[in-house]
């Protein structure tokens, strides 16, 4: 049926497409994750490990963002960001550990073309909030070590909340443009996608013909949104440590540079991760390690956040000691 309707006529195939699924363009109606393996034995253990992981990250995530909202000593800008971050993993694991799991218990591996949208769009508006997340905990961790005199007067909770504000909403729009332009792309015949999720790499192999203009588009929102984040906060490091160089004593140093500590840790992470990424698929990649890699930032990234935030931060370790301890 799919392969007739990629024969019709052009005025056919536009009509078709606005009827049933108004301003996307396309005439596949669902898509084929193929996944990490078809082995149904290899599946089963991947389910059990993915629905570990996905347990640690959801019990990780809510236990801190209650104890940051409970405890009024954890009511600082830092937890604030970290309490969003927090929330935003937790969404970040759903989006795809969810479906992931789904498709090794069941026999159906499809996902429908709405549901492609849906997941192409949160996970990329997660992913930019993230990005503007770590610019804003980059500039926090700035204003505390260069200007610790005016950081009370200056990261206020209004100010907190015109820097966490702005990421949400200006990573989906962002997204809501990106998704737009890439599912008006036309998809014909093939809907085998290689991977476990709707991505643009997997999404423009299924692509009828992919205009120069939509790649000059891409390119330049991804860059001006995961580039300008990262210039901020390399650029916001460079000043850290400038400011940490001043302090006279070697041991002031060492008390001051762990401050923050909980933003390097996930910053490193998700930006190594990105990067990597993007330099295989530039080059020649082995395709099952570029699925363990993209695993390993949409499934396993999100619980090493939450087990970092806590780990090694003595305040929320005190806080669940404490928890403990009352139960």
């Amino acid at each position: 049926m799919v392969l007739l309707k990629c024969i019709l006529l052009p005025s056919d195939i536009e009509k078709t497409q606005v009827e049933v699924f108004g301003k996307f363009n396309h005439t596949v109606t669902e898509f084929i994750l193929v996944s990490f393996t078809q082995d149904p034995v290899t599946q089963l253990v991947l389910f059990v490990l993915f629905l570990m992981v996905y347990s640690v990250t959801v019990v990780g995530s809510i236990t801190l963002i209650i104890l940051i909202y409970t405890n009024s000593r954890l009511h600082t800008p830092m937890y604030f960001f970290i309490g969003n971050l927090s929330f935003l993993d937790l969404w970040y694991s759903t989006v795809y550990t969810s479906k992931i799991m789904v498709t090794y218990i069941s026999e159906d591996k499809n996902i429908s073309f709405a549901g492609c949208v849906a997941q192409f769009f949160f996970s990329g508006g997660l992913a930019y909030s993230e990005c503007y997340l770590l610019a804003a905990m980059a500039y926090d961790c700035y204003m505390a070590i260069s200007k610790p005199l005016l950081y009370v007067q200056v990261m206020t909770q209004r100010v907190c909340i015109s820097l966490v504000a702005p990421s949400y909403l200006g990573a989906f729009v962002i997204r809501d443009i990106i998704t737009q332009e890439t599912f008006t792309l036309t998809f014909c015949g093939n809907n085998v996608i290689g991977g476990f999720f709707c991505d643009i790499p997997s999404l423009w192999k299924l692509v009828y013909d992919v205009k120069t203009n939509y790649h000059i588009f891409l390119y330049f929102m991804l860059s001006s949104n995961v580039l300008t984040s990262i210039v901020f906060i390399l650029a916001s490091y460079l000043f850290i440590i400038a400011a940490i160089l001043k302090i006279g004593s070697t041991q002031g140093r060492l008390k001051i540079f762990p401050t923050c500590g909980s933003h390097r840790s996930p910053v490193t992470l998700y930006y190594g991760s990105i990067l990597f990424i993007y330099s295989c698929r530039s080059t020649s990649y082995s395709v099952d390690m570029d699925k363990i890699v993209l695993g390993f930032c949409t499934v396993a990234m999100p619980m090493l956040n939450s087990v970092i935030y806590s780990l090694r931060n003595e305040d929320v370790l005190k806080k669940m000691r404490a928890r403990i301890h009352i139960s």
